[in-house]
């Protein structure tokens, strides 16, 4: 494979280019070489804290080892994704969180757009879909294209007691129970080793096919693990790809600088922004493919980074709002807003040097200037002149932007980003002092629903929130 040569691999690299964010190019906006200097000291205390924690399954930093610790286990995942596609018509993964956004990411940035519409011919695989919700029409329409006797579902739950992801799988279980279909033929767990309502599932049925979630891995970090690996190799993308671009970026990003690692930039130009009250974060890719990147790297970034209190225990309300936008598309909607709006936002490019194709852009309309100078060019010279002039408009407004550069994307370069956001989330957190990986502030939600729903052992709950004031009439219009 490519990624195995040095020169491939070099040629492939994701490279990070942040002159915009900076006082030559945004005037006072921007930052000066003074302000970069002064970001080294706890750039290089959050460097040293990522390192020196790295793999510790108690921190939850086990994803740092993933590009490295799981060769017998691709294999495995591998064999098992020529199985599926040889035995199953559809691929469905029942998950939410970091278990669901991470396969729709990876199958819409490496799979043709529109994939599950092709012939099975072209797509040499099943029909795939992630269910993420549990709205009722979701539900009842993905039944609508299924057939579950003809469908392999991935349930991906670490403790099997997510209320989503259970009742997803309660419905599919008592429609393969009612087709005569063996659930140990049809389900793949994903799950912990030891632990948890699907190990006791499995071991209750013979032995059901799972996968390990491991334990110092949390799910917004997972997608380089069997959680998104095993719906990848499904697809047919290439997962050792995938793991071997993240090792790349892993190597890219072993120095304590930010004018040699793009990780630790990306951090600290963005706690800097945020200390200057620039709390939105907006993640806009120039590629359609890349769409749902910027969903997975939403999650990533607001369950680590808001948070209301220290490590030492001090209270806080930090964090920054991920908003994804894409372009072309968000020039006509959003782009006004960032270019003469609040100063609050740090625009994030992703960009592509090389397409997947030109789509070259016929002579036509030749009376019409407006429309016939187009004709000659070429769909990709289009969008990334759309992406140079938006990034252009951005600056000269004095708008904070930086741009990671893809030469392609592939598994290879994709592998590279996703480890790049890990890396940069890992070290925002240690420069925030805060707890990166844990999301209290989840759990009141959860247990308010548990008792809603009459869960044994939220009496309490259900007490409290049974005696809140009554609503007032004039105030509902």
């Amino acid at each position: 494979m490519g990624y195995k040569t040095r020169e491939w691999r070099k040629s492939m690299r994701v490279v990070l280019d942040y002159n915009n964010m900076t006082e030559k190019f945004l005037g006072k906006e921007g930052f000066s070489e003074t302000d970069l200097r002064g970001l080294a000291p706890k750039a290089k205390a959050a460097f040293e804290y990522v390192n020196a924690n790295r793999g510790k399954d108690e921190l939850y930093m086990g994803w740092t080892e993933l590009p490295y610790n799981q060769a017998e286990i691709v294999e495995d995942i591998l064999a098992t994704a020529k199985s599926v596609r040889k035995k199953f018509q559809y691929f469905v993964v029942l998950g939410i969180g970091g278990s669901a956004l991470g396969p729709i990411m990876a199958f819409n940035a490496l799979c043709h757009l529109h994939y599950n519409d092709l012939p099975k011919y072209k797509r040499k695989g099943p029909k795939f879909y992630v269910e993420d919700n549990v709205d009722p029409v979701r539900m009842r329409d993905l039944l609508d294209v299924i057939e579950p006797e003809k469908t392999c579902f991935n349930v991906i739950s670490k403790s099997g007691a997510t209320s989503e992801t259970m009742t997803q799988y309660l419905i599919l279980l008592d429609l393969l129970t009612k087709a005569g279909v063996s659930v140990k033929d049809n389900v793949i767990f994903t799950t912990d080793e030891k632990r948890g309502n699907l190990k006791k599932i499995s071991d209750e049925c013979g032995g059901i096919k799972s996968y390990v979630l491991p334990d110092g891995v949390g799910g917004r970090f997972s997608q380089l693990c069997p959680v998104g690996l095993l719906p990848a190799a499904v697809l047919g993308i290439d997962i050792k790809g995938l793991l071997a671009g993240a090792a790349y970026m892993d190597s890219l990003c072993n120095k304590p600088s930010i004018y040699k690692n793009p990780a630790l930039a990306c951090a600290a130009l963005q706690v800097a922004a945020m200390e200057q009250g620039k709390n939105v974060g907006v993640m806009m890719p120039y590629s359609d493919n890349l769409k749902y990147l910027a969903d997975w790297y939403c999650q990533l970034w607001a369950e680590s980074l808001g948070k209301n209190i220290t490590l030492d225990g001090k209270p806080c309300n930090v964090g920054q709002t991920p908003v994804k936008s894409l372009g072309v598309t968000d020039q006509h909607s959003q782009v006004q807003l960032y270019t003469e709006g609040p100063y609050d936002k740090v625009i994030t490019f992703l960009s592509l040097r090389k397409y997947g194709c030109e789509m070259p852009i016929p002579h036509g309309c030749e009376n019409i200037p407006d429309v016939s100078f187009l004709g000659g060019h070429t769909m990709e010279e289009l969008i990334q002149a759309e992406n140079a002039a938006t990034a252009y408009a951005l600056t000269k407004a004095g708008r904070m932007n930086y741009t990671l550069w893809l030469p392609e994307l592939n598994a290879f370069t994709l592998g590279q980003l996703l480890f790049l956001f890990e890396l940069q989330t890992a070290y925002a957190g240690a420069m925030l002092n805060i707890d990166t990986f844990n999301q209290p502030g989840v759990e009141e939600g959860k247990k308010a629903t548990f008792a809603l729903l009459g869960k044994r052992g939220y009496e309490a709950k259900k007490e409290e929130l049974d005696s809140l004031p009554e609503k007032e009439d004039k105030y509902i219009v």
